[in-house]
């Protein structure tokens, strides 16, 4: 089984970290259906935020299943090793920094992949973190998150997993692009397997694993330790018991019926409700709403009726009336081809997504 420090995993399929995506509940949701490990939304390093409704809700796992990860992001030292400290006192059982984030609005602060430009800074940063609650008898595993370097002209990942290596980190996930590319063209798995190839700590593999071929794919040309699964997973958390089965047994599992998916996704936006509460819940909702009626007949313009329902009881009606209607065209749920592209592709949820 895989671990990170004392923590001993499910298995090796883990969810990436997701800013506006990776809720408690949506964690939960996906290690219900066979996610080993979770990260949770990055939380600034910035102090004067922590007391804040939006970090308060980020730093809030009750009831989560174990291990308790948290993404902490900046570009100070001292403030990241503080961030480190503050979480650690709230429940995170492992601290991971984000140096992977190629939003505008993080990089803009020199932070996320903006580090990877700046190699002294970056052994500062994982230094001091994992000298904050890394070290000593109660260690808390630190881990990093990197893209492939800053542009294809630059990149430095096998420097950074060097760097990190040394300064004590636990486990390092890449992410196959360099901030440069966003989440265009394809993911550079060849980079992946020279930074596993070139470290001793567990190395996972981020980018483009959309379907459980493409997992053991990934896999086999990586080496990759594990794999780290984002954007595949919006509306479709049964991907990891997919993947999970088809690793271990070869063989794909059937598509999930009409009925499963409406369980699934009211469990989901009932607990999704009540973390947020009514005003919030019912808005942050659609998104999720969105993803899972991806690919369905009708479901665009069920999207535009749906995003002008102010309730949280009007909105989970509208949700089941909308399944009500699938389940006369078929008992089973099956993605076209451009659906299932779409949940990796393009730049449209880029300022969101950390993944």
């Amino acid at each position: 089984m895989p671990s990170i420090g004392r923590h001993t995993l499910r298995n090796n399929l883990f969810v990436a970290p997701m800013a506006g995506v990776t809720d408690r509940p949506f964690r939960q949701l996906c290690k219900r259906l066979g996610a080993g490990y979770a990260v949770s939304e990055m939380v600034a390093s910035n102090a004067q935020l922590w007391n804040s409704e939006k970090t308060l809700r980020r730093a809030n796992h009750t009831g989560e299943v174990e291990p308790i990860a948290v993404q902490i992001a900046g570009a100070d030292p001292a403030m990241m090793a503080e961030a480190a400290r503050f979480n650690v006192d709230r429940g995170a059982q492992i601290i991971d920094i984000n140096m992977g984030c190629p939003a505008k609005k993080v990089c803009n602060v020199a932070a996320g992949s903006a580090l990877l430009q700046n190699e002294p800074l970056v052994q500062r940063i994982v230094e001091a973190v994992v000298g904050a609650v890394g070290t000593g008898p109660d260690a808390v595993p630190v881990t990093l998150k990197i893209r492939t370097g800053w542009h294809p002209d630059h990149r430095n990942a096998l420097s950074i997993a060097h760097i990190a290596e040394q300064a004590g980190i636990s486990m390092l996930t890449v992410h196959g692009r360099t901030r440069a590319d966003l989440y265009h063209g394809a993911a550079e798995y060849e980079t992946i397997a020279a930074v596993k190839q070139s470290v001793s700590i567990p190395v996972v593999a981020n980018g483009d694993i959309t379907t459980p071929a493409k997992a053991k794919f990934v896999l086999e040309q990586t080496g990759a330790d594990a794999l780290m699964i984002g954007r595949a997973a919006q509306g479709r958390p049964w991907l990891f018991r997919e993947i999970e089965h088809f690793l271990l047994h070869g063989e794909l599992l059937p598509a999930p019926r009409i009925d499963e998916i409406r369980q699934v996704m009211n469990h989901h936006l009932e607990d999704h409700y009540a973390f947020y509460g009514e005003f919030t819940g019912v808005r942050t909702a659609r998104k999720h709403i969105g993803w899972y009626t991806r690919g369905l007949s009708g479901a665009q313009g069920f999207r535009h009726r749906m995003n002008t329902l102010d309730s949280t009881r009007e909105q989970l009606a509208a949700v089941n009336a909308f399944f009500d209607e699938q389940e006369q065209f078929s008992d089973r749920l099956i993605y076209s081809d451009v659906a299932a592209g779409d949940t990796e592709g393009g730049p449209d949820n880029l300022d969101r997504l950390a993944a």
